[in-house]
């Protein structure tokens, strides 16, 4: 008997195996159950144990949930920890929201729009690493080895290390060399966490020719597929195995993070006491060394070794090389760190806190920032720079590579004008005397925000959108806000880091005004930022509040114009006004909502970095008030970013064991995770680079066995639900041509054009929709593609890429119905397969799945 097989992949909610197959428990508790049929407790393949082989229809679940959440188990702590990773899984997002990505990744050039923009966002990625380690970085080597002198502050410090207080270690830069082992004893266990996830990258789809049916003489019946032009990226069959760029590009940020590591230290050395004799032969080929690291990091990111998805290849020469150079480089940093001080210039203990401060708090330099000098001034100047590379992405991901004349020019500027404020330029007059390197941040971002006025760049082949609120988000800039939201998170945690650190080794005072141990400058502007990105947070909250409200009372009035309803009839009817209101909320609002509060960030932490730089803080005993009032203002930010990365932990922990948390959060971590890491190699896994082959070897596995077998199936039904659309999606373009020739694919809830669509224009744009949809069409000209939506769906709309749409009705009716005494529920994101539209869909489809020859249908509803 010819069978359908209908594959039912779940969402973000991580619905259970059971509730997918539609099961009900007895009166008795001994109704049909799942049963596992393939794969594993992690991922597996369930089907209802009172299914049988001679059942027309056969229904199986795919659960992957387990891959992102679980059981109440360590897994699930260890998981939560990975929240923390949260802004490199944002920066890696990035990559995947270019615009004009070649279907071909061999056709991508580095000087293309697609190229430069990657270029720029694999050096915002690298940066971002660099950023967390010259965090860490200043915890062990500023806040401890520097400024904590005393021995009531190592005492914090968990452990014996009251002997750092010792004359010996407090002689030259000793202890700084004690200090730079915690940045790189981190960067150690990041980086082993992270080889220990490469084995998602390194699955496969298995080859199921060996099934395929034999013809009379003995030959395989099943012929490879003729190569089909590549039309979606999503159809590289490297794009889910990525294992050997993986591991390369760690090892770049591994080192890329060793070296801004040792340059901390290394740095103020050469300002404190400038090498002479002895050291100099140390420091200066040590600062090279470190140097060429940073500069083949740089060039690295934008070569096709690195930036193409090749497989389980070896790391290779160059990543021998940078290891090679980043261990003599750390070599003579130790070496330089632990050398006595030279006999010129001033004595180290001079830049020093001086001892005593405890019992004598008037000692003179008691309570002036004696901090690691250059320290401050190299986190501010990362911080300006990082807002300047996120303004060349946008603008590059926009225009094109003309946008980056003003990015560019603002780059090279800043600097200069920092010289000739600070030493003068030989071909200029002096600066004026009033004239400040803060001054200049704000023409500089203004210069370089220039770019995004240009002409937005079209597609070679110019096509209308799929419908109504389908262009491009945030008006082409989707990779720089994105990777802006993770860089505030970064530096967020960063700065609650080293406030938290410092609040510890000195409770007696506030890190953010007078005190012995002294954070940078740039964390008392962060909780600035913080406490007013919060308020604005608020604000944009209660806006979409007000656009909800007044959505809701247009749908009622749409609702309840209809004659002769009842009291009942009304109040269901501002019921169902409700979630229809969130269904236009999301699909026609929340993308702009988003996009204004990015562009009020990128002003906020523009006047911030100003303010770092500028080297001024207000104080609290200052007789101005508006110094009060941002000095308590960026108190509260402060203490709130001291708490952050518990509380991101916290949540992470509740996503996964929390299902009413999971559905509301889960989804921007399941989003975030589907994405291969092609750009920060140190984000957490992508649960699809297992889900996607393992989905297209069951299913080419199926259709594959010969004819007589009792598993075979004569058709696929793959049916997705909301992010299992997405899934599913990726599933069909990368399977072979003769067997999408016996599928079909059901999406419902499916969010691939105003959001997918939108944020990520090359995988699911206008173009790629209408590829996918070919790619799904049979030789009669019919398109094997059903998509379901209702109206009440906040997640869930139509797609109109040349499939079939099938509105479904929800509720079913205002009031019961049939003797029922409860009113139909309304189902909104959840429950398509059981509507009648469902099941009358899947009815026809068996029947032309079951057919030799695929045949044309009637197309009706679309």
């Amino acid at each position: 008997m010819e069978r359908v097989l209908e594959l039912r992949v779940h969402g973000v909610s991580n619905t259970p195996p059971d509730q997918l197959l539609g099961l009900t428990a007895g009166t008795n508790g001994d109704g049909a159950q799942p049963t596992l049929v393939a794969g594993g407790q992690t991922t597996g393949f369930y089907r209802s144990s009172a299914a049988g082989r001679d059942d027309p229809i056969t229904v199986e679940a795919y659960s992957w949930g387990q891959l992102t959440s679980g059981a109440r188990t360590r897994r699930d702590v260890e998981r939560a920890l990975w929240t923390l990773m949260l802004p490199f899984a944002l920066a890696n997002v990035a990559l995947h929201a270019r615009a004009d990505i070649p279907p071909d990744p061999d056709q991508e050039r580095w000087a293309s729009r697609s190229g430069i923009t990657a270029w720029l966002i694999r050096l915002f990625c690298l940066s971002l690493t660099c950023t967390l380690v010259v965090t860490v970085t200043g915890v062990g080597v500023d806040l401890i080895a520097w400024q904590c002198v005393e021995a009531d502050c190592l005492g914090r410090i968990p452990g014996p290390w009251e002997f750092l207080g010792d004359p010996w270690w407090r002689e030259g830069t000793r202890t700084l060399a004690l200090g730079l082992l915690l940045p790189l004893l981190v960067l150690a266990g990041i980086g082993l966490v992270a080889f220990r996830t490469y084995q998602y990258e390194a699955q496969m789809p298995a080859d199921p020719h060996h099934h395929a049916p034999a013809r009379e003489d003995g030959e395989p019946d099943g012929r490879p597929d003729p190569g089909e032009p590549l039309r979606n990226p999503l159809q590289d069959p490297t794009f889910w195995n990525g294992e050997g760029q993986l591991r390369r590009a760690a090892v770049l940020h591994l080192c890329a993070g060793a070296v801004s590591a040792a340059a901390v230290p290394v740095t103020a050395v050469m300002i404190m006491d400038p090498p002479r004799g002895v050291r100099a032969a140390v420091a200066w080929p040590t600062v090279a060394l470190l140097a060429a690291v940073v500069v083949i990091a740089v060039i690295a990111v934008a070569r096709p070794w690195l930036s193409r998805r090749q497989g389980a290849t070896p790391l290779g020469r160059w990543s021998a090389a940078v290891v090679a150079l980043t261990a003599l480089g750390l070599a003579g940093a130790f070496t330089l760190l632990l050398l006595p001080e030279g006999v010129a210039g001033q004595p180290l203990s001079a830049y020093r806190p001086p001892d005593g401060c405890t019992a004598q708090p008037a000692t003179a330099g008691c309570r002036t920032d004696r901090s690691l000098p250059g320290y401050d001034t190299a986190v501010a100047w990362l911080l300006a720079y990082q807002v300047l590379l996120l303004l060349a992405i946008a603008a590059a991901n926009r225009s094109g590579r003309r946008a980056l004349i003003g990015p560019v020019a603002g780059m090279v500027l800043l600097p200069l004008g920092a010289t000739w404020i600070e030493r003068g330029l030989p071909v200029l007059p002096a600066a004026p005397g009033e004239l400040r390197t803060w001054m200049l941040v704000g023409p500089a971002v203004a210069l370089a925000a220039a770019g995004l006025f240009l002409p937005r760049l079209r597609p070679a082949v110019p096509t209308q959108p799929l419908g109504a609120y389908t262009d491009l988000a945030w008006r082409g800039c989707a990779p720089a806000v994105i990777a802006g939201f993770g860089w505030m998170m970064a530096v967020a945690y960063c700065a609650g880091l080293l406030y938290w650190v410092s609040d510890r080794l000195d409770a007696s005072a506030e890190p953010s005004g007078p005190s012995r141990v002294v954070p940078p400058l740039a964390v008392f502007w962060a909780g600035l930022a913080c406490a007013i990105g919060l308020a604005a947070l608020i604000g944009m909250l209660i806006r979409a509040v007000v656009l909800l409200h007044r959505l809701r009372r247009v749908e009622y009035a749409r609702l309840a114009a209809t004659p002769g309803l009842s009291a009942h009839d009304l109040r269901r009817c501002r019921d169902v006004s409700t979630y229809r209101a969130l269904h236009r909320l999301i699909g026609e609002h929340a993308v702009r909502l988003l996009g204004c509060y990015a562009a009020f960030c990128a002003v906020l932490v523009t006047l911030c970095c100003a303010a770092a730089l500028s080297g001024e803080r207000p104080s609290p005993l200052s007789p101005s008030g508006w110094q009060n009032a941002i000095h308590w203002t960026a108190e509260r930010g402060d203490t709130l970013l001291g708490w952050l990365p518990v509380v991101m932990a916290a949540l992470g922990l509740l996503v996964y064991r929390t299902d009413s948390v999971r559905r509301s959060v889960g989804v921007i971590w399941d989003v975030c995770t589907f994405w291969p890491r092609a750009a920060h190699p140190l984000a957490p896994p992508s649960y699809a680079e297992r889900a996607v082959p393992e989905l297209q070897t069951r299913v080419a596995g199926l259709l594959a066995l010969p004819p007589h077998h009792g598993d075979r199936m004569d058709g696929v039904i793959l049916s997705g639900h909301s992010q299992g659309t997405v899934i599913c999606a990726a599933v069909l373009l990368q399977l072979p041509r003769r067997w999408r020739l016996r599928t079909w694919f059901f999406s419902y809830g499916c969010q691939l054009t105003r959001l997918y669509g939108r944020v990520f224009p090359s995988y699911f744009g206008p173009e790629r929709l209408r590829a996918l949809a070919g790619a799904l069409t049979w030789p009669g000209g019919h398109v094997a593609w059903t998509n379901f939506w209702r109206d009440t769906d906040p997640l869930g709309w139509q797609v109109s890429a040349g499939q079939r749409d099938v509105p479904v009705a929800d509720p079913e009716a205002l009031h019961p119905s049939g003797g029922e005494v409860a009113d139909p529920p309304i189902r909104s994101h959840s429950g398509y397969p059981e509507s009648v539209e469902f099941t009358r869909e899947r009815a026809v489809v068996s029947r032309l799945l079951r057919r030799t020859v695929p045949s044309p249908r009637q197309r009706t509803g679309g």
